[in-house]
């Protein structure tokens, strides 16, 4: 196996997207996404099972046109890679299989990959604009704000040792805003519609609350509270909820713009502030922001703020390579290949919640 540069074939099924990517080393060479979204809108959300199904029928039109895209042929990949978890079991299942059944049938040795770590990965591809191969700086933090997962981490190492600062306790900050746009009437996704919305509203005619950031919770540095660098997002919702409530007893016209900017505000503001705070103590220099959610303007725009005030750099991957994709399990594949790591074999099972602290199965 070419343990230098690598060809990596990365299959991505945690959730509703199915996704291949190719990549030789840290360039990419395919980044193929079928989104089977449109299928869940009537819904408000993901559905597991329809999402399963989807991966059934997208994933050899989805690979084929990887590998056309490439130019490569599966004869060609040195290695597979695969998302094992976490996400939904069924959705998990339908990828692992596929990439078991290719590397049975191939030859090619199998790494289970970590979900949450290869969205930290994919900051390791060449710069699109520039050809330039990219290092991830030391004691590097990534943010991840996703659908399913709102997450600071501490990267001492992408193939080894990664390290979870904080994590929400409740709702992520994806589901949260989808939960919102559904009270607000929105439709679903809920980040975008909501994204939009707020722009033409006023992020202070109402104060939300912001989860976990009360002194109990906090502490100090000295005495760390037990919730520090944690979030939590479900009592937010709630407080949205009551206020259309009141809206609506009083008969009033609901001024959904103004509560979606005010909504959107208190979330990307104890988002980032207890991001900023998890890296200031910990001497993080460099952050790298992943996930569905930074997509969102706001948060984009907060979190550069903060991090700039604060010295650190804010690194954001190119929109495609923030949400869900192949390419970025097949750019953490080849990190391990790279690195030595032996393959994970065809005996795991995919684990709907896996610790963001195991990078890989082992065999």
């Amino acid at each position: 196996m070419n343990r230098t540069q690598p060809l990596v074939l990365g299959i991505e099924s945690s959730c509703d997207e199915t996704g291949v990517g190719v990549v030789r080393g840290t360039t990419l060479l395919a980044n193929t996404v079928s989104s089977s979204m449109d299928e869940h809108v009537r819904f408000g959300g993901v559905i597991p099972e329809i999402a399963s199904r989807a991966h059934l029928d997208a994933f050899v039109p989805t690979l084929e046109q990887a590998l056309a895209e490439a130019g490569a042929t599966l004869d060609d990949v040195d290695a597979i890679a695969v998302t094992s978890g976490p996400g939904l079991a069924g959705a998990l299942m339908v990828g692992v299989c596929a990439a078991k059944a290719l590397a049975v049938a191939t030859g090619k040795p199998l790494y289970a990959i970590n979900h949450l770590v290869a969205h930290v990965g994919v900051g390791l591809l060449d710069d699109r604009a520039t050809g330039k191969q990219q290092a991830l700086p030391e004691n590097l933090g990534a943010l991840l704000v996703s659908g399913g997962h709102t997450e600071i981490l501490r990267i001492n190492s992408i193939t080894s040792d990664v390290e979870l600062l904080g994590s929400t306790i409740d709702d992520a900050a994806g589901e949260a805003y989808d939960k919102v746009a559904r009270i607000l009437g929105l439709g679903y996704p809920g980040g975008p519609a909501i994204d939009r919305e707020a722009r033409t509203g006023n992020p202070k005619a109402i104060r939300f609350p912001r989860g976990l950031s009360q002194p109990k919770y906090m502490g100090t540095s000295d005495e760390p509270g037990k919730h520090r660098y944690d979030w939590s997002f479900s009592g937010l919702k709630t407080a949205v909820a009551r206020c259309v409530e009141q809206f609506e007893a009083r008969g009033e016209d609901i001024p959904v713009a103004d509560i979606a900017a005010a909504f959107q505000e208190a979330v990307v503001d104890v988002i980032s502030s207890k991001a900023v705070l998890a890296c200031r103590e910990h001497g993080i220099k460099d952050v790298l922001l992943g996930g569905g959610v930074a997509a969102n303007s706001r948060l984009r725009e907060l979190t550069g703020q903060r991090c700039a005030s604060a010295g650190i750099r804010l690194h954001v991957p190119p929109l495609d390579l923030c949400t869900d994709n192949g390419a970025m399990v097949a750019a953490l594949g080849a990190q391990l290949v790279m690195a030595g790591a032996e393959p994970s074999g065809i005996g795991f099972a995919p684990d709907s919640s896996m610790p963001v602290t195991s990078v890989s199965l082992q065999a």
